[in-house]
């Protein structure tokens, strides 16, 4: 009851209260911060993830000078290895497209057509075409959105693909150039595989580099990617020497540490923003202290223990700290649910794209809230509210009723 008090306004006393809410204020904004920056951290990092890894797998069996001839025995190899869940033959090299004089860098991908179905990031996300028209034997494609927009191309349109490995003559060897017939775009959601990606069939994949029935590697998914290393070290054994095996980690491996150091960066230098709230509850309750002096010299010659003092000091502070995190929860919360309208709005503001999908990789902001996190966030924002109390508290405590009646 007497907390309760406290906490509301009492004459002279306004500018305490003034205090007291602005650090509630800090405290909430600290905390939504916290929230909403580390869950988009979590989201572009979960997001880049999944994309990656549903289209590159977890590990592949890359053969010598990008041909693999026995393809199937290793296919039949990872199949029989505990852990691995699928196996895909596929061909993967850098070429130049050209369509309508315009002329892209592109990396052609041919796969198996059940294959090609199978892989969500790209059958699940056709903005325009029917991807059931990749047919076995026919010269046609799929192309990245980004990159139909570049080359100026539409489903039906045609796209020429510049191959190295061409017609040699007497006067050098001549690039081959085979055109195909786009039947869908897909929109990744990863700016760089969308400007560049062209999905053949296998079969036209080959035929273009001319390998035969060769493949240049195969890619291979698993039960937990995080155990990518305990699968692939005895089917290494049974490969030998045929194929070099590598694993995500070891291909994308600057990307996510990089995202997991600037992830605790961000967390650590956030927190300062709810540690200078915490200071503002500090001052708040010692300038609280210092006007219910009189009030606390009354309460003990009534008979009010040192500690009953420090439980009313203590509670206001985590009071204020408690409230704040429920509002910071809430703000955080909201922030989330409406980042892609709030990031349009500031881009309307300022006139400037703030979310480029060319440097963002992603096409849209993302967002993945880990309990943990927010669990951790809240633990940590009324520690230290708690903390904060102790020394005000303390201090409300040791007054000494005598000295402060004698003068009252």
């Amino acid at each position: 009851m007497i907390a309760r008090r406290y906490l509301l306004p009492g004459q002279g006393e306004r500018f305490i209260v003034l205090v007291a809410g602005i650090s509630l204020v800090a405290v909430a904004l600290g905390v939504a911060a916290l929230i909403a920056v580390m869950s988009v951290m979590n989201g572009f990092r979960a997001e880049l993830f999944d994309r990656f890894q549903g289209l590159n797998g977890h590990a592949v069996a890359q053969g010598y000078g990008g041909r693999l001839p026995d393809w199937q025995r290793v296919v039949d190899l990872a199949l029989e290895t505990p852990g691995v869940t699928s196996a895909t033959p596929l061909i993967e090299q850098p070429l130049m497209a050209s369509a309508n004089g315009r002329v892209e860098g592109v990396l052609v991908r041919g796969m198996r057509v059940e294959d090609i179905l199978k892989t969500d990031v790209i059958a699940q996300t056709v903005q325009s075409g029917d991807i059931n028209r990749l047919k076995p034997g026919d010269p046609v494609a799929a192309i990245g959105a980004r990159l139909a927009e570049n080359l100026g191309v539409k489903v039906g349109d045609r796209i020429a693909l510049i191959a190295p490995q061409g017609t040699v003559t007497p006067f050098g060897t001549v690039p081959r150039i085979v055109s195909y017939e786009i039947v869908a775009t897909f929109e990744i959601g990863i700016y760089d595989f969308d400007k560049a990606f062209v999905v053949l069939p296998l079969d036209q994949a080959q035929i273009l580099f001319d390998l035969g029935e060769d493949v240049g590697m195969v890619m291979m998914t698993s039960i937990n990617p995080d155990r990518i290393d305990q699968y692939m070290r005895p089917l290494a054994e049974k490969i030998g020497l045929s194929a070099l095996i590598t694993d995500w980690r070891q291909l994308n491996s600057a990307l996510f540490e990089a995202l997991i150091v600037e992830q605790v960066v961000m967390f650590w230098v956030l927190s300062i923003i709810i540690l200078v709230a915490v200071f503002n509850i500090l001052s708040s309750l010692i300038m609280l202290v210092r006007a219910k002096t009189r009030d606390i010299a009354i309460l003990r010659t009534m008979g009010a223990s040192r500690g009953a003092l420090m439980r009313v000091f203590m509670m206001v502070g985590t009071s204020i700290g408690a409230l704040g995190v429920l509002l910071g929860l809430a703000l955080g919360f909201l922030v989330l649910h409406f980042r892609q309208q709030i990031v349009g709005g500031f881009a309307a503001i300022s006139g400037t794209n703030l979310w480029d999908p060319s440097v963002r990789y992603l096409t849209e902001l993302p967002a993945k809230t880990d309990p943990a996190e927010v669990v951790g966030t809240v633990l940590l924002t009324l520690a230290l509210a708690f903390l904060a109390t102790i020394y005000p508290a303390w201090k409300a405590a040791s007054t000494d009723p005598v000295t402060v009646l004698r003068y009252e």
